[in-house]
């Protein structure tokens, strides 16, 4: 996203956090993802729009949006 808007991604950096326990509901296994945008320089204005739009591209988003909860944020 940061290359289509002609910014330099090449400083980003993304931590994953990866959680499991259990679902409420059921009583099953959930998992929980957490990404973490460390973008230094960005304003945060700028980047916020990006960050939504990497959201519903990003593969690992898209491989379990349906049943793990995930989150992308920058990083303050």
């Amino acid at each position: 996203m940061a290359r289509q808007a002609a910014l330099d991604a090449a400083a980003i950096f993304v931590e994953a956090t990866v959680a499991s326990g259990r679902d409420p509901r059921d009583g099953g296994y959930l998992l929980r993802v957490d990404l973490v945008v460390k973008w230094p320089g960005i304003d945060p204005e700028i980047a916020a729009p990006l960050l939504r739009k990497a959201d519903s591209l990003c593969p690992y988003a898209r491989m379990v949006w349906q049943e793990t909860p995930t989150t992308i944020t920058l990083a303050s």
